[in-house]
């Protein structure tokens, strides 16, 4: 009984701790700091109308900078991407925009030279990554810069981003990105889930690095890119090896994109299963497990974040089944109230459906997110990982 005492708490105590308590460990550390300690590029910047100046790096002392879009089978928004690019607030002499086709059947290639791209690459299907890989081989641009096909950026993203290779020991830079609601009363809660995640980017930021960025808005120095496993998506990839190799992975809260959120929780439950696929090769065999490389700091945001964070569902079914047998077994009234919160989570995810209100549809949208960790690790495991990609479900 012990030992079944013992891990229940144990799995508890992990989950409560990657979900809740890193953050406010974070946060608490944070305001130990000085406020100076804050980076200029790390704070969120406002316009004039909300108090606070923005500030813009003069075209002078701005680097040449590539923006590559690998798009497969994009054309219903490829010509509104390449247009926002050009628009963007940044010197055209210094700008290329290059779009890599992945193996496109549609007139994706023919639009983004019709919308004025600087160069369009028409490539084999390989996947997002070789596309990318190409891209970067014939890139100009001192910095590297990647977007979705469907994210578009605010006019003074490209110079906020920018600005944060100021300091010479950051090789990558991430900004935000803004998931806009597809459809009135959808019932996914990404947004809930990536606020939070934002804010906690933001204290990984200040205090060292951050631990994973995201595929709307980012960038690298050119002679940083890391070439990485086709099936290995940069947003987990390039952080902590760029940390392995010396350098910060910092974000950036100014420079913006947005990007239509998927309408459907099925349709967020089955990109975040994809998106695990990709993650769980990464995790142990791609250098996220081997602490060579790591600052001491980073060890445990790695751990806490990303690697606790990814176990969680084997942590609710362990925790589950050892409260299970303890309330079989007489452990007393605790192992009892605390059976009936896990069970209570998961009846509240079930009357989501048929009662979307909000602390239901975010139980659901939790536990579904969370499931997805497992099927992800099992579509790995059974059949491998593709390199290729497709839009998720109503976000063009």
């Amino acid at each position: 009984m012990l030992a079944l005492e013992v891990l229940f708490w144990l799995c508890v105590g992990l989950i409560v701790w990657t979900q809740l308590g890193y953050a406010a460990a974070l946060a608490a550390l944070a305001r130990m700091l000085p406020a100076a300690a804050s980076r200029p590029y790390e704070r969120t910047r406002r316009s004039p109308e909300g108090g606070a100046p923005k500030q813009s790096s003069p075209a002078s002392s701005l680097p040449t900078l590539s923006l590559i879009v690998a798009a497969h089978d994009e054309q219903e928004v490829i010509a509104e991407k390449v247009a926002n690019a050009l628009a963007l607030d940044y010197p055209r002499e210094l700008l290329q925009v290059i779009v890599t086709c992945d193996g496109c059947t549609d007139q994706t290639a023919a639009r983004a030279r019709q919308a004025g791209a600087d160069l369009v690459l028409e490539l084999e299907r390989g996947g997002k990554i070789r596309a990318q890989d190409a891209a970067v081989a014939k890139a100009r641009g001192a910095i590297v810069a990647f977007s979705d096909a469907n994210a578009l950026w605010e006019p003074d993203a490209a110079r906020t981003l920018v600005s944060a290779f100021e300091d010479p020991r950051v090789g990558y830079a991430c900004g935000q990105v803004r998931f806009v609601q597809a459809a009135p009363g959808a019932g996914n809660q990404e947004g809930v889930y990536w606020r939070y995640e934002l804010a906690v980017r933001a204290l990984e930021s200040r205090l060292s690095s951050i631990t994973a960025g995201n595929g709307a808005i980012y960038a690298t120095r050119r002679q940083s890119y890391i070439v990485v496993d086709p099936i290995m998506g940069h947003d987990l990839s390039l952080p902590f090896n760029i940390v392995k190799r010396g350098q910060r992975a910092v974000y950036v809260p100014g420079a913006r994109a947005g990007e239509k959120m998927v309408p459907s929780l099925s349709g967020e439950f089955a990109r975040k299963r994809r998106m695990m696929s990709h993650t769980w090769p990464i995790v142990l065999r791609g250098g996220m497990l081997s602490p060579r490389g790591y600052p001491p700091g980073y060890a445990l945001m790695i751990l806490s974040h990303r690697l606790l964070r990814y176990g969680t569902a084997a942590l609710h079914v362990f925790a589950l089944a050892a409260n299970l047998v303890l309330v079989a077994n007489g452990a007393g009234a605790l192992y009892i109230v605390t059976l009936g919160l896990q069970l209570a989570l998961l009846l509240a995810a079930a009357l989501a459906g048929p009662l979307p209100v909000r602390p239901l549809l975010i139980a659901r949208y939790y536990v579904l997110t969370t499931a997805s960790l497992a099927a992800g690790f099992w579509d790995w495991l059974r059949h491998g990982t593709d390199a290729t990609w497709t839009a998720a479900e109503g976000t063009r």
